[in-house]
């Protein structure tokens, strides 16, 4: 499969997966922003997706950090309804 090199893609990729994390994960996710860990809670899934991005997308993409900005995206500022000592 050819790497992706543009950057909508690559960014679609990154808060595809992210989704994916969120849906398949929500019940860690808000344990996670009520105990202020949500990073350490999810480390391993968070890895997980980004192993999966990094190996889809050009290198030069990958530096961009879409993934990165995905996770805070759709991990945290998506669950503002939570109650959290963050906000």
């Amino acid at each position: 499969m050819p790497l992706i090199e543009t950057e909508e893609a690559a960014r679609r990729l990154a808060r595809a997966i992210a989704s994916d994390l969120s849906l398949y994960n929500e019940e860690k996710i808000t344990r996670g922003l009520q105990e202020d860990n949500l990073f350490d809670a999810l480390n391993e899934e968070i890895e997980e997706g980004r192993t999966l991005y990094k190996s889809r997308v050009a290198p030069e993409l990958y530096t961009r950090n879409f993934y990165g900005r995905a996770i805070v995206d759709i991990l945290v500022k998506s669950k503002k309804h939570i109650k959290s000592k963050a906000w």
